[in-house]
């Protein structure tokens, strides 16, 4: 990796505070973060590595604030989406083993790197019910992916729902046997692992994760015990706590129960939220990530533009990868816009900078972030991308942001830069070997479909 890196000649979409935009700026990079950002060339002598983004539109990294970890591997799965729950799940319970989950984790982030998203929040495994924390290997496995890859990834990590007995599946080179695990030792397990993980890479960061429950649940001593020893242990260390399908009042009744909320905490889905739910989210700072592709927002709406107008921070995520969705952050600018503006029959709702920021800065504000990511400017992390807009479908060369989010998708990315490390340059990965990515993946698919009796 470079220690120094120069961006010439692009249009830079700064997302800063002032939202600048300039033409034929250039953007230094000491040491990881940005030195230097301004109009013309750099005034002064530089040994860096220079980079002519000439035709293209220099800007942040995208983040993606909800995704799960393991379902790449099980696109495709199932006729309908009941039948993808019940087959994902007994995959990641019973066929799965370290090396899944790195051959995973390696694919992710390809996909990942390729369509520009250079920060994602991720659930270790298919949501709140069969989280893979009875155990730290799985995890390890897929966090040295990660950071092999380069990417900047927030796992979370937590307990599955109380009230039914978890049986995973452990493998050895010649052996198998099954595991009963208790909500209670999947929580020990993710607090070993954040404490494990603090400090260790810059990019990566384990946080915590609990089942979202409803009133009736969190009557039981059993759920509300192990929801707020999750609420302490992620106050304690300062950690987020992610949570994953909030609705229909639920908000309200956790804030009631357990006082669970607090600036550090992030939501996603959030839909047919009560006011009494509204309210909460504005009062303690809890942050929404808004996933307009998931089949959550099919079955409900989340109000993300009036969240918005009641100063809630709303990111977008894109609930990747399975059964039906991508990693691609402009599809998913694409879609919110028409999601909102098809509710309110008015195409002015969530304008092209709103839908940006949403995918950029409010993204990193969503992850506690916003002091290092999300925007170009001096003293942040040098995460960033390459646009190639000389391509038909992004011309003619007006208004960069409209462009940006009603036109372009992922495969428009042309060079992705995360901590200033040259992660693909001309859509090619630097370092990495795609064909071997999909290899190994396929060698881990094909065997937890065997383990799985799927094949």
């Amino acid at each position: 990796m470079a220690t120094s890196l120069l961006v010439e000649n692009g249009v830079i979409l700064t997302m800063d505070g002032d939202r600048r935009i300039i033409d034929g700026g250039h953007v230094l990079v000491e040491d990881g973060r940005i030195a230097a950002i301004g109009v013309g060339d750099f005034p002064e002598q530089t040994h860096a590595e220079r980079i002519d983004a000439s035709g293209m539109v220099v800007m942040p990294g995208l983040i993606d604030t909800h995704a799960h970890a393991g379902h790449m591997l099980t696109k495709g799965l199932g006729s309908e989406t009941e039948d993808w729950m019940s087959v994902t799940g007994r995959i990641y319970a019973q066929a799965t083993d370290p090396e899944f989950w790195a051959a995973e984790a390696a694919l992710s982030a390809a996909e990942r790197i390729r369509c520009g998203t250079t920060t994602a929040a991720l659930l270790f495994g298919g949501g709140p019910d069969i989280m893979r924390s009875e155990a730290p290997d799985a995890a390890e496995a897929h966090l040295d992916a990660i950071a092999a890859m380069g990417v900047r990834e927030v796992l979370a990590l937590g307990p599955n729902r109380p009230g039914h007995n978890h049986v995973y599946r452990q493998y050895a080179p010649d052996s198998c046997r099954d595991v009963t695990i208790a909500p209670n030792q999947q929580l020990d397990v993710a607090a070993q692992l954040v404490d494990a993980w603090a400090g260790r890479d810059d990019r990566l960061r384990v946080v915590f994760s609990l089942p979202v429950f409803d009133a009736n649940e969190l009557e039981d001593e059993a759920v509300y015990s192990i929801a707020r020893r999750t609420r302490d242990l992620a106050r304690e260390r300062g950690m987020l706590l992610v949570q994953d399908g909030h609705r229909d009042g639920s908000i309200a009744v956790n804030d009631a129960r357990l006082g669970l909320f607090d600036d550090r905490s992030l939501l996603a889905h959030c839909i047919d939220l009560t006011d009494a739910d509204r309210a909460v989210l504005k009062r303690t700072g809890a942050k929404v990530a808004h996933n307009p592709s998931a089949l959550m927002s099919v079955y409900g709406r989340c109000p993300a533009p009036e969240l918005m107008e009641d100063g809630v921070t709303v990111s977008l995520g894109t609930d990747a990868a399975a059964p039906d969705r991508s990693f691609d952050m402009f599809r998913n600018m694409f879609q919110a816009h028409r999601y909102h503006a098809r509710h309110f029959g008015d195409d002015a709702v969530l304008p092209p900078l709103r839908l940006l920021e949403m995918a950029t800065i409010e993204g990193a504000r969503a992850l506690s972030m916003e002091h290092e990511i999300g925007s170009l400017e001096v003293g942040k992390r040098a995460d960033f991308l390459l646009i190639n807009m000389r391509q038909p479908h992004l011309w003619p060369p007006h208004d960069p942001v409209q462009r940006l989010a009603r036109f372009a998708n992922g495969a428009d990315v042309d060079t992705t830069v995360v901590g200033g490390r040259v992660l693909m340059r001309g859509r090619h990965l630097i370092g990495h070997d795609i064909d071997a990515i999909l290899a190994r993946a396929e060698r881990a698919f094909r065997l937890a479909m065997q383990r799985a009796g799927l094949a």
